[in-house]
């Protein structure tokens, strides 16, 4: 990446705590501690789940670039997170494994080897840590025990809940969510199965595990597992300590996930352990949550190959990527092939523009003036991480490389050419992450250049038969000129390509 450096303008963050964007100021300059919530990997990740990913991703990169050295921790949920999420149902990864009669950690195993592989397709940089549920159950345990060491929770029937009513009392819960307490006690119906509870609106710190249930651990209480929100707090807290700057995560997660997050926080040390709550917004389709428990989702892979009857062609991760940065991260994403033909042809204008730039022939003196490019992307960046602002500028750099590419009278320097390169070098591929043109070979890209080495044989093969040699040495002469390594066997040709 670029080397870092800081921008004159100081980083603006929407804080959905203050609802507002306020200067961003690490606690500890310049180290920063960022943590965001990851996916609970019982399933194929879906094109929701590359909004967070591709959003926290452009975050790290930039604050990388801007010159902070981060910690980014991102949690894996592989135990803990109930069918409903007010501590009903059945545990989704157990669920899966019992479908499918293998242990749970299979299932955690695989869907998170695949999720990897598309976050790497995605060129979604690794986090710093990345923590599971599962090997961090002491810490949730012994954050359950200061809670209740500190009053605000209760043991029923071997499970630990949350008393959010007696929390209230002492702090307030609804700060994050905006609601408002009164109303859901009184809004919020008893659920089947939930008489252990002393109010609906509590939660679970700690299940006692029923005899069905899979994965289970030994506690103070009972034979269970960790509620679904306990191990965020517990997992931040470990690695980025009691007060860490920024969390991060969908905006569905807002409540009851982040509320409770801060209310186990607070009550545990008395004080909050997030100062910026930073969410994307959600991937819709036709105007719905796109989510596996809606039934709606399209997986990332069928993307990738164009294997489901919504879609009409395969689209590829830079198109997705470039897709989910055209829209600023706090507006909704909506699904359909026009948008993502459309990306998919604007970043080949992108990248045309970028290759063009080597073939510009240098002029001595100035034509045409150039806006200052860098400042204004610096600039939208700044301001909440504006990405479409960003790419906007980029497309009116393309136009003037277009422009000089076409028309010699409007030729660029080679310090403006320069300029540009490093434009494009720092917004276009180091900051948003796209990949730069070659650098990988895809398999269809593989594919067609050995199926056209295959036709040229042919064509060599039957010039042979018909005692053409000029055109069958021709063949081999001029592809050895261009490196191939041709050779005759009784088999036929055989092809080779050093390096390949």
């Amino acid at each position: 990446m670029s080397t870092p450096e800081h921008t004159e303008a100081p980083l603006m963050l929407y804080n959905t705590l203050i609802r507002d964007k306020e200067r961003f100021v690490p606690s500890h300059f310049p180290h920063v501690g960022m943590y965001v919530c990851g996916p609970t990997v019982y399933g194929d990740a879906h094109l929701g789940h590359a909004r967070p990913a591709v959003t926290f991703d452009l975050l790290f990169r930039y604050l990388k670039h801007i010159g902070y050295k981060v910690r980014y921790v991102r949690n894996i949920t592989d135990v803990g997170h109930l069918e409903h999420d007010a501590d009903e149902g059945e545990d989704k990864i157990a669920k899966k494994a019992r479908l499918e009669q293998i242990e749970p950690m299979e299932v955690v195993q695989y869907y998170l080897t695949q999720y990897h592989r598309v976050m790497d397709a995605l060129n979604v940089l690794p986090p710093s840590i990345e923590p599971l549920a599962s090997g961090h159950i002491m810490e949730q345990i012994d954050l359950t025990q200061e809670i209740l060491n500190n009053g605000f929770a209760y043991e029923s029937e071997g499970s630990i809940y949350f008393d959010v009513e007696k929390y209230h009392k002492t702090y307030k819960y609804g700060v994050l969510s905006r609601r408002n307490i009164e109303d859901m006690m009184s809004n919020t119906r008893e659920l089947d199965g939930q008489g252990e509870k002393r109010q609906s609106i509590d939660f679970a710190l700690w299940k006692k595990a029923q005899p069905e249930h899979i994965m289970r651990w030994k506690a103070p209480w009972s034979i269970g597992f960790p509620g679904w929100h306990c191990e965020c707090t517990a997992m931040g807290r470990k690695y980025l300590g009691e007060t860490f700057d920024i969390h991060g995560g969908g905006m569905d997660l807002i409540f009851p996930h982040h509320e409770c997050e801060i209310a186990q926080a607070v009550a545990a040390q008395g004080k909050p352990m997030v100062r910026y709550w930073v969410h994307n917004n959600m991937v819709t389709i036709n105007g719905q949550k796109m989510g596996k428990s809606l039934g709606n989702f399209i997986t990332l892979e069928q993307f990738f190959t164009g294997a489901h009857e919504l879609l009409e062609q395969p689209y590829d991760a830079m198109t997705i990527r470039f897709f989910m940065l055209q829209a600023h991260y706090r507006s909704t994403v909506d699904f359909s092939n026009e948008a993502l033909q459309a990306s998919s042809k604007g970043l080949e204008r992108l990248l045309d523009a970028y290759l063009a730039l080597d073939s510009l022939k240098a002029i001595s003196s100035k034509s045409v003036d150039l806006p200052s490019y860098k400042e204004l992307c610096y600039e939208a960046l700044n301001d909440d991480l504006n990405s479409p602002v960003v790419i906007a500028h980029l497309f009116d750099a393309t136009k003037v490389i277009n422009t000089a590419k076409a028309e010699p009278g409007k030729s660029l320097t080679a310090e403006q050419i320069e300029s540009l390169k490093e434009l494009f070098d720092t917004f276009l591929f180091d900051i948003l992450g796209m990949k730069k043109p070659g650098s990988e070979v895809s398999k269809a890209h593989t594919d067609a250049f050995a199926g056209a080495m295959e036709l040229l044989l042919q064509i060599r093969a039957k010039a042979k038969s018909e005692k053409d040699w000029a055109t069958s040495d021709k063949i081999r002469d001029e592809l050895a000129k261009l490196g191939f390594e041709i050779k005759d066997t009784k088999d036929g040709a055989e092809w080779k390509l050093p390096g390949m």
